[in-house]
């Protein structure tokens, strides 16, 4: 059964902010899917932790968020800088306590600072490892950006593996599909939780990038597994590289210059 959320995040309370946004939100979400919430009994009752989520549509959050939000630990979600400059979403992300992530500048590391903050202060702090939607083609966790596995490592904190399945059927990843938006009729979309992370072998390491990129391996892993079971279908043994698929595009638009210059001589 749904929990409703009292959280106080550092001095100010946003209980009221965060009823208020439940308002609005709740019935937007009602009416564009069937939700299906599982997992619960795996996030931590009272005190700070990590959800790492995976990421296939550009509405995954607004879904992630009342998910979390009935949980009963309502979640402090890594945003983009960006957001918080439009009217109303803006006011509304900084009255909940949400955190901006300035990409590319000199503030990068204050989301960062905050979220190991925010952890230490009891608070859930939610990531989106992949940094971006999944490019995979079958829509399944990319390789992981290694913020959720430092978080965790300096503060000890339980990592929580969250799965996202049926928001890209409402609005497919980067336009993809007959239609960019496909609101009805309704579809099923599952937010669902599996057991902590085992990160205990990376206690008490040094943070080199070779445990930093373990640990995120692991995380995803789990994040996979999570969303195999939503699915019921097994994932790719290899995981969606961004980095790699695009060295080998690169590769491959050189090599066919090359054939191109080549029968062009002859």
């Amino acid at each position: 059964m749904a929990r409703r959320s009292n959280a106080r995040f550092g001095n100010a309370d946003y209980g009221i902010w965060y009823r208020f946004a439940a308002v609005l939100v709740k019935p937007v979400t009602n009416a564009l899917a069937k939700a299906d919430w599982r997992g619960w009994e795996h996030l931590p009752r009272e005190s700070g932790f990590i959800a790492a989520v995976n990421h296939n549509s550009v509405i995954d959050p607004v879904f992630y968020a009342h998910w979390q939000y009935n949980s009963g630990r309502p979640p402090r979600i890594l945003a983009k800088s960006s957001l918080f400059s439009v009217p109303f979403i803006g006011f509304m992300l900084r009255k909940t306590g949400q955190i901006p992530v300035f990409r590319e500048s000199t503030d990068a590391a204050e989301a960062f600072r905050a979220a190991i903050d925010a952890v230490n202060a009891g608070q859930c702090v939610q990531f989106y490892p992949e940094g971006t939607l999944t490019r995979d083609p079958e829509l399944w966790p990319m390789t992981g950006k290694s913020g959720a596995a430092r978080v965790a490592l300096m503060t000890g904190a339980p990592v929580i593996p969250v799965a996202h399945w049926g928001a890209h059927e409402i609005i497919p990843p980067y336009g993809k599909g007959k239609g960019k938006y496909r609101l009805f009729p309704r579809h099923r979309v599952v937010v669902a939780a599996g057991p902590a992370v085992d990160l205990s072998r990376y206690q008490g390491q040094e943070l080199t990038a070779q445990v930093l990129r373990e640990a995120t391996d692991d995380i995803m892993a789990a994040i996979t597994a999570v969303l195999e079971d939503v699915r019921g279908e097994q994932a790719p043994k290899e995981r969606y590289d961004m980095r790699r698929a695009a060295k080998d595009r690169a590769a491959a638009a050189q090599a066919k210059r090359e054939r191109a210059a080549e029968e062009g001589g002859r």
